[in-house]
């Protein structure tokens, strides 16, 4: 993940397709956090996901295996990249749909891989384990969740969980431009019909007393998704955790689902204020493990989603 401030210059693209007309109202499940908590621990089980090693294989088949008991057509979506070291990176994209013959969809998302080396400046360690309990593995282990939630109660919309792979596989040091997010870039190129008419992005959704401040090229692309995700988060009682401030502008796995695919995507990230950097202090470090994990943060992330969902479907959000 890098954080950038630059100016894009490609416009806004909150010109997706107008909601169909409203429809009856299903209850929003309840998002259960002891079971997203497991999801996130089992991850970490595996060992470091980093892209080519026997840990990344394992977790993938789990993943795969997992989606599928909860009811998803899911596809393995293979690519070949170049890291930016030269490194040949066997990747996959894993897609989980449901409701695959609805034209009104939208897009889940996380990455489920994890940062190969330690090098946040905080970390004095070169030989740090990068575990990526938060950074990766909390947005997959929200997202099972709400995954398992939609195979027993059926929203009537489509909905698309991708979990991108080769995200944080990036050059050090705040630069490296397109060598970030290598898994969102091959399937921003390679969407399949129908389109999602919106999507949302979870990164680093695990940690206690998160906070979800509005990231900038979410508010710039997607302002619209912005504003119902986060009234709607406050009106359910989540407002101390999506914050109504402006975070910084992070390259981020929507940041090319937005400017390639014409997806208009949101990002919830914690961005604290209080971090030495622009991330939490366990970001790209050895302390990136279990202990930092809170359910009632994840149970925040969930249950904002599962409600995103189920009041789209109905079109009252």
């Amino acid at each position: 993940m890098l954080a950038a401030c630059a100016n894009d210059a490609k416009q806004p693209i909150e010109d997706m397709a107008p909601a169909p007309p409203p429809r009856e109202a299903k209850p929003v499940p309840k998002f259960d956090r002891d079971s997203a908590y497991a999801y996130v621990e089992q991850q970490v089980a595996f060992g470091p996901r980093v892209v080519n090693s026997e840990a990344h294989a394992r977790t993938r088949k789990w993943l795969v295996d997992k989606l599928e008991s909860f009811g998803a057509e899911v596809r393995e979506q293979n690519f070949e990249a170049v890291a930016f070291d030269g490194t040949p990176l066997s990747a996959t994209n894993i897609i989980a749909r449901y409701s695959p013959e609805l034209e009104d969809r939208i897009l889940l998302s996380a990455h489920w891989d994890t940062r190969p080396f330690a090098d946040s400046d905080l970390e004095d360690d070169p030989n740090a384990v990068v575990n990526g309990a938060d950074d990766g593995g909390s947005g997959v282990g929200v997202l099972l969740e709400v995954a398992r939630q939609l195979g027993m109660n059926k929203p009537d919309i489509g909905v698309d969980i991708v979990l991108f792979d080769a995200e944080d596989y990036g050059k050090s040091g705040g630069g490296g431009g397109n060598s970030w997010g290598l898994g969102s870039q091959y399937y921003a190129k390679n969407v399949q019909a129908p389109k999602p008419r919106f999507g949302i992005l979870l990164d680093m959704v695990g940690a206690r007393d998160a906070n979800f401040a509005v990231e900038s090229y979410s508010e710039k692309y997607a302002p619209t998704i912005v504003g119902k995700v986060w009234r709607l988060a406050n009106s359910m009682g989540y407002g101390s955790y999506y914050v109504n401030e402006r975070g910084g502008a992070v390259i981020d796995d929507h940041y090319y689902v937005n400017t390639i695919a014409n997806i208009p995507t949101i990002d919830i990230i914690n961005l604290p204020k209080d971090a030495e950097g622009q991330f939490v202090d366990h970001w790209h470090t050895g302390n990136d493990n279990m202990d930092v994990i809170d359910k009632r943060t994840l149970r925040a992330a969930g249950q904002v989603v599962l409600a995103t969902v189920f009041r789209e479907a109905a079109g009252t959000l």
